[in-house]
């Protein structure tokens, strides 16, 4: 058994690593540094595969692609990702493009190229780690942000359909935390208003859930209500609340 994920130097991927060795899956371990991979390794039990990669380019996507393809992965884990805080016109825009290609184009690539293999052997299982902030209509001062996550929710949601349409036994699910303790505010250069969740509650309740193949995997009860007044209040609100929401976590 052989699992993959992206952005597992730090965070909620870090701390799946942690979980889904303790269950006996060796590992491949992506991301941009090295060392904290290096260090990761030493803690896990099962046999840790480290590929040192930038995923937010294209050509490195293509490339993680053809160096794992045989190695007959059961679990992909799109985690990588990070956030901006701060007005549209203000942010800077090699960042954005930085974010987009991260968040969005990575996470694309990486679910089309696997997910051919996994529907040709029929099994399988991706994990895209999204956000609740997919569930927005936007998020006024996180734009790029938020308009990512959604582009992911909707990617994995739309899969998650043509999968059960065809009867396959490919999982696809979309995990959608509210704030984690992360490096994610320190990178995007904000405070969280609320309390965070740990990150290994979060990866618990992420590998639990995938296991027992839920769409959308919300851990958190304030954030699964959230998710039910994201349904029932008009759009417009929703950005006025997202909006007084992100002032409040300006550093």
């Amino acid at each position: 058994m052989v699992a993959l994920i992206t952005g597992a130097s730090s965070g909620i991927g870090r701390e799946m690593a942690k979980i889904l060795s303790e269950k006996g899956y060796d590992l491949i371990l992506v991301a941009r540094r090295k060392k904290r991979l290096q260090d990761l390794k030493k803690e896990l039990k099962t046999n840790v595969e480290i590929i040192n990669m930038d995923i937010s380019s294209t050509f490195n996507c293509m490339s993680l692609y053809e160096q794992v393809k045989d190695k007959n992965i059961d679990i992909l884990i799109n985690n990588a990702g990070f956030g901006i805080f701060g007005e549209f016109l203000d942010s800077n825009l090699d960042k954005e493009l930085d974010l987009i290609d991260t968040n969005i184009k990575a996470t694309h690539i990486l679910t089309k190229l696997f997910l051919k293999d996994f529907k040709n052997k029929d099994e399988g299982y991706i994990l895209n780690v999204v956000s609740s902030a997919g569930f927005m209509p936007g998020g006024p001062l996180m734009s790029s942000y938020y308009a990512s996550k959604s582009y992911v929710l909707s990617l994995t949601s739309s899969i998650y359909e043509e999968l059960k349409k065809t009867k396959s036994n490919v999982y696809i699910g979309a995990l959608c935390p509210g704030p984690v303790d992360t490096e994610f505010n320190k990178v995007a250069k904000v405070k969280f208003g609320i309390k965070s969740l740990s990150a290994s509650y979060v990866a618990n309740y992420a590998i639990k859930n995938m296991f027992k193949r839920k769409l959308y995997i919300i851990p958190g009860f304030n954030m699964r209500i959230s998710t039910i007044f994201s349904k029932i209040l008009s759009r417009k609100v929703l950005l006025k609340i997202a909006y007084n929401i992100q002032r409040k976590k300006e550093l």
